[in-house]
């Protein structure tokens, strides 16, 4: 089976692009996790050290699609310190 990682921020283009995620993936194929950094901001490190560089991403076995593009993940480590 696959793991699938959504990475997101919350911004509007992340929930569009999330529930599009969640419908398209198909779950008895591919176990996929969402993570949204203004609730997970300590998920920031292992996101960028899986090759994240903005959200939304998804990254399937190691591979990182990012879709669109909402905030790079600077504007994310900017925002989630804001809210602490």
């Amino acid at each position: 089976m696959n793991k699938a990682i959504f990475y997101h921020a919350g911004c509007p283009v992340c929930v569009s692009a999330e529930q599009q995620v969640l419908d398209l993936i198909d779950r008895s194929k591919a176990e996929l996790e969402v993570v949204h950094f203004g609730e997970t901001p300590n998920r920031i490190a292992e996101a960028e050290a899986a090759g994240v560089q903005s959200v939304p991403a998804l990254v399937i076995d190691g591979n990182v699609m990012h879709i669109n593009f909402g905030a790079s993940m600077e504007d994310v480590k900017k925002l989630t310190a804001a809210k602490v």
